[in-house]
């Protein structure tokens, strides 16, 4: 396929996606899930698992292997820009006041489905191809563990933001302890590769350049961002000088972060938290918010979703080890932060709201089974029977938190 076969093809794709997108999203919404939910289906329903079933030949036709790396490509550039625009919104301020609580229901977050998650593999080891024949039994449970821990982050901040929560002690305390249960949950994996490549400096440079990376920012970053967009403030506004720096930065954090082995998410919410506020942020989220929402970050579910076979769960002996990881994922880190946050001082019902928003795993749950399968650690089966779980637990975080709040009645900011 030449490059200007390939650019118009693209064209076709686009629409494709963004309508269906659209149309899930009507048909879902009076089950009160938001549009984000409506990605996640569409990305599966576009893949083999329907549309590669009904019509196999129109759907290779339409997504040929050639298009594949430019769909990839723009859906990072979504996925940064998103979590910038999420790191925007972030109340620092609020999150003092909920550290105590926000360290309490991630590391409960973790260890509660780190250790079933190992639990499940050990019993499951001799039954059902999981991983590949030379992963360590270990790196099996660690990997296992850290898919059942993580949270989906933009997908949380995203229902959040769509439930008009951003700002809130509730929206607060979920989006912190998602990002530190992410970014261990991130570390954890580096171990995961370590262990299976042998090389130990992969996780060294994870956790360790990720700490530095965080602190420099928030200590150092600041003040000078601070400084530096207020010189910029006084260039002609048809210039835009200030997106162009913040994109340049953003594209910057974004890969230094993807380079030492935590995600390129953590480096675009990182700086975009540490961003001035006031008319800058408004201006930027803008700019730059409708066409990142709308256009580039379905881009991304769609991606995933064309890798996802559930004709690989036909058989009743693998379709009931995918009900039991579901199980057992819920189990491990919805009621284990429910319990944390009540715990730590919670009411009853936010605790119970925070367990439902943390249960969800959407979008990082697929960057990582995309990570361990492209390197060789788990089998297609395995990471078929996550993208399910991933999408059945996001899929029940709106609903029980609905239920939670009463149907939709929000919390006090």
């Amino acid at each position: 396929m030449s490059s200007f076969e390939l650019s118009i093809l693209l064209f076709v794709q686009f629409a494709v996606i963004l309508g269906s997108c659209r149309l899930v999203g009507w048909l879902i919404r009076p089950l009160g899930q938001p549009q984000v939910m409506a990605e996640m289906m569409t990305g599966i329903l576009l893949g083999p698992s329907l549309f590669g079933w009904l019509a196999p030949g129109l759907q290779a036709r339409l997504f040929p292997p050639q298009s594949l790396p430019v769909l990839y490509c723009l859906a990072q550039i979504g996925l940064v820009l998103y979590m910038f625009l999420i790191g925007l919104e972030f109340d620092l301020g609020l999150l003092k006041q909920k550290a105590r609580s926000a360290a309490f229901v991630s590391w409960a977050g973790i260890l509660a489905p780190l250790l079933l998650g190992a639990v499940a593999v050990w019993a499951l080891r001799d039954r059902v191809p999981l991983f590949a024949a030379h992963v360590e039994p270990w790196v099996a449970m660690l990997f296992m563990g850290s898919a059942m821990a993580i949270t989906a982050f933009p997908v949380l901040a995203r229902i959040i933001a769509e439930r008009g929560l951003t700002g809130s002690a509730l929206g607060t305390l979920a989006l912190a302890s998602g990002a530190v249960n992410d970014a261990v949950a991130w570390c954890l994996l580096a171990i995961v590769l370590a262990g299976f490549t042998g090389q130990t400096s992969i996780a060294v440079l994870a956790i360790g350049g990720g700490i530095a990376y965080a602190l420099l920012m928030f200590f150092a970053g600041r003040p000078l961002l601070v400084r530096l967009y207020a010189r910029l403030q006084a260039a002609p506004k048809s210039s835009n000088l200030p997106l162009a720096v913040t994109l340049i930065l953003l594209m910057l954090a974004s890969w230094f972060t993807d380079r030492i082995g935590i995600y390129a998410v953590f480096g675009a919410f990182v700086l975009g938290a540490v961003m001035p506020r006031g008319e800058l942020q408004r201006q930027t989220e803008a700019q730059i918010g409708p066409l990142t929402t709308v256009f580039l970050v379905p881009i991304f579910f769609i991606n995933s979703g064309l890798h996802t076979s559930i004709a690989l769960l036909s058989s009743p002996a693998i379709l009931a080890v995918a009900v039991l990881l579901l199980l057992v994922a819920t189990a491990g880190k919805g009621l284990a932060c429910a319990l944390a946050a009540r715990l730590s001082g919670e009411t009853m019902r936010d605790a119970f709201a925070i367990g439902a928003l943390m249960n969800a795993r959407g979008l990082m749950e697929l960057i990582l089974l995309n990570i361990g399968y492209e390197r060789g650690v788990i089998t297609q089966t395995l990471f078929t029977m996550l993208v399910l779980m991933a999408l059945a637990t996001t899929f029940m975080a709106v609903p029980l938190f609905n239920r939670v709040y009463r149907a939709g009645v929000l919390p006090p900011p």
